[in-house]
């Protein structure tokens, strides 16, 4: 008789609390593909559910907070968590709920404080502002704002690499240990990327080549979601931020077209290699 095959334990575990985006390229599906592709067991707290498509985002509706909590203490209650990653919080409402629910949550938690879709639909009420900068943000591991949301949340508006300097120290004022600011669209930045990650002591530019293809739709929840998976694995936040940013550049270089706008990036870049 054969002996009986070892037990399989399971991988890193890695909550997304975000919105559904229906074309499958941002948001929940790009968080469950990025987690899928890095190894790790991912789960899910839907907040909101969109129709949305390569030209943009036609509607929202968002869920209620009894839907989100109840879903938020299925998982963790009973499975756990290795990292927490946020996205989509349309409502002031909303973010409250979940800033109470990750200061009870003994893990990582990296808070991409989605403003706007790719395609300039906002994804974020004015009224929820305060509570993101107030609540949601002091319990982050890592804040990742693009440009456009550093100028949502702090009033400042980056034109330069020494103006993400200030961004950083403007976001790190609101609470989050580390501060991730994306300079992608940083007018003028040449041919690469540039992202400065901070703790306020501790500064370290990422570079990577900037990639002329326009589908990109679901960079934001890529990286996000990524840095998340390599926390969840062990590594620290400035290892994590530079393997996230690996992943999520030749997701750029790789996305393809869908539809007649813009195109996801691809997560399964690396299956795809030869």
């Amino acid at each position: 008789m054969s002996p009986a095959p070892p037990p399989v334990s399971a991988p890193p575990r890695v909550l997304t609390v975000a919105g559904s985006d229906s074309g499958g390229g941002a948001g929940i599906q790009a968080d469950l593909k990025t987690m899928l592709a890095l190894g790790v067991h991912g789960m899910s707290v839907l907040t909101a559910v969109t129709a949305q498509n390569s030209l943009g985002v036609q509607g929202t509706w968002e869920l209620p907070v009894d839907a989100v909590r109840a879903q938020y203490r299925s998982v963790v209650d009973d499975i756990g968590v290795q990292a927490v990653k946020t996205g989509m919080l349309s409502s002031a409402v909303l973010v409250e709920t979940v800033a109470g629910l990750l200061a009870g949550t003994a893990a990582p938690v990296v808070v991409d404080p989605v403003g706007v879709s790719k395609h300039g639909d906002p994804l974020l009420a004015e009224s929820a502002l305060d509570a993101v900068r107030t609540e949601l943000l002091p319990t982050a591991t890592v804040a990742t704002p693009n440009l456009d949301e550093v100028a949502q949340l702090t009033g400042v508006h980056v034109e330069s690499e020494d103006g993400m300097l200030r961004a950083a120290d403007a976001v790190l004022g609101c609470g989050p240990r580390w501060a991730l600011i994306k300079g992608g669209h940083l007018g003028g930045s040449g041919p690469e990327a540039v992202d400065l990650l901070t703790d306020g002591s501790e500064r370290h530019w990422l570079r990577a080549p900037r990639h002329g293809n326009r589908h990109t739709h679901g960079t934001g929840c890529t990286l996000a979601s990524a840095l998340a998976a390599r926390l969840a694995s062990g590594d620290q936040v400035p290892e994590a931020v530079a393997a996230a940013k690996e992943y999520v550049t030749g997701a750029i270089a790789a996305g393809f077209g869908l539809g007649e706008g813009i195109g996801p990036v691809d997560h399964g870049w690396r299956l795809r290699r030869p």
